[in-house]
């Protein structure tokens, strides 16, 4: 690219999705061992913005401990005589974008999410300055929004400096997210869609409503129709919202229509307020996932910020190994903090009263949206470690699943309709083999101390002599 002649690496969107592990890395800024990282995108006023100029505060790259992780900050300062402040989550989030062009140099998440590696071979290239990763994305941002008209880039790695900011753009979220809240799905003619994940997980598509942001939660739907206007080519696009097919579950014609067209066929509807049936996809941008404790009959929630397991013994990252990837997985679904707050909010699940586990720092942050007869019901990692210990916690406090258990028992001492047992085709090693039983059971329930499952190959044939 003639523009990134100056810079030792390529830059292209072929570079959009490019892992590098860990021990591929030169040094890495923010992720999950770092509690201060923050990205943001501010519109101000001209005189107040050097075009073209980048800062660094802090040490550079260069100045850095090879193999180490460091608090970080960005700030894209922005000026235009047609900007809005509205325009500010629409820019931000294109700092994810934009970093990911750059050969060696990996971004993911957003906001106070952020975590960022630089390979060690694109290091030896020469990428040992933030300079470099400035001019790239001041020629990006102003190359595809020529509405920008002036730009400066901040870079933040002096961790007193990086702690202060941080600070500040938690407020500056906060104030974006209730601007929104005030909308609801009802209020309008379309929803929204965003594709920006797609380079990390190729059958994602974000449906984006007043009443449910994005999963990354840096896009509400204000700055999704935002996008879709100053960019109709872009990531974000308009979805009609087409027939209410079921005002519960969160069903829409359009919707389905959007997500079949995006995903190529991969994901044919969704639901939007459940978690069952037909879930939303999931991308690995999310702030939480939300995931179903059968045991309980309940549902959990873990922001990606939890260090250790949760209370079915699985991570952070081990759930979002298992959803992520633009895959629809039923009863496990990614979400947005700001969704928790939603009217909608699973509601055709249950809502706030089916949730019986999650972070205590989470708990507390979406405190003013939990009913107050519920919050001191809800679980957090203080009360309970394992199901026997979430059961007992839940029987105490009088959680409202409770009074589902004993029509879950009810149901369980009924006589099964219904046991059928039929010959069947076993697959083994994907060939398939004559043999086995495939076994449906209605209306039981199955108890069990321990399970093993064994693959039983067919006996070798013996040659003949």
């Amino acid at each position: 690219m003639g523009m990134f002649e100056d810079i030792p690496v390529d830059v292209g969107p072929i570079y959009e999705g490019e892992r590098i592990r860990k021990e591929q890395m030169y040094v890495e800024f923010g992720g999950p061992n770092v509690k201060e990282k923050f990205e943001l995108c501010l519109v101000k006023p001209p005189e107040e913005v050097e075009d073209g100029k980048v800062i660094i505060v802090g040490p550079d790259i260069k100045d850095l401990e090879e193999g180490k992780s460091y608090p970080f900050g960005i700030i894209v300062e922005v000026a235009g005589k047609e900007l809005e402040k509205d325009l500010e989550g629409v820019f931000e989030r294109r700092i994810h974008y934009f970093c990911n062009y750059i050969e060696g140099f990996m971004h993911l998440n957003q906001r106070y999410d952020i975590w960022l590696r630089l390979s060690r071979s694109s290091f030896k290239k020469g990428l040992n300055s933030f300079n470099y990763i400035g001019k790239v994305l001041i020629r990006l941002f102003k190359s595809e929004f020529p509405i920008i008209e002036k730009i400066q880039v901040t870079f933040i790695t002096d961790p007193e400096k990086v702690k202060e900011w941080f600070d500040k753009a938690l407020k500056i979220y906060e104030e974006r997210d209730a601007r929104a809240l005030a909308l609801h799905d009802e209020d309008v003619e379309e929803f929204y869609g965003c594709t920006l994940c797609q380079s990390f997980a190729p059958s994602h598509v974000c449906i984006i409503t007043p009443d449910r942001l994005s999963l990354c939660g840096s896009i509400s739907w204000l700055d999704a129709r935002a996008a879709a206007r100053i960019d109709p080519k872009g990531p974000n696009f308009r979805v009609e919202k087409g027939e209410c097919l079921d005002p519960i579950r969160g069903e829409y014609s359009g919707a389905n229509e959007a997500v079949r067209e995006k995903s190529l066929g991969e994901v044919e509807r969704v639901y939007l307020y459940s978690m069952f049936g037909y879930p939303h996809t999931t991308c690995g941008c999310c702030e939480a996932i939300a995931f179903y404790i059968p045991e309980v009959d309940g549902i959990g929630i873990v922001d990606r910020n939890f260090k250790g397991p949760t209370v079915i013994g699985l991570t952070f990252s081990a759930l979002a190994n298992e959803v992520g990837g633009g895959r629809q997985v039923e009863g496990f679904v990614g979400i947005s903090i700001g969704y928790m707050r939603s009217p909608k909010f699973f509601q055709a699940d249950g809502g706030w009263s089916r949730v019986v586990w999650m972070p205590s720092h989470i708990k507390e942050r979406v405190k003013d949206a939990i009913p107050p007869e519920l919050y001191d019901k809800i679980a957090t990692e203080k009360d309970a470690m394992t199901i026997e210990e979430l059961r007992e916690f839940l029987k105490q406090k009088g959680h409202p699943v409770v009074e589902r258990w004993a029509k879950m028992e009810e149901k369980a001492e009924e006589v099964p309709e219904e046991v059928e047992m039929v010959p069947a085709m076993v697959p083994v090693e994907g060939v398939p083999v004559a043999g086995g039983f495939r076994i449906i059971f209605k209306n039981v329930k199955i108890t069990a101390e321990k399970m093993i499952i064994r693959r039983e190959l067919p006996p070798k044939k013996k040659k003949k002599e």
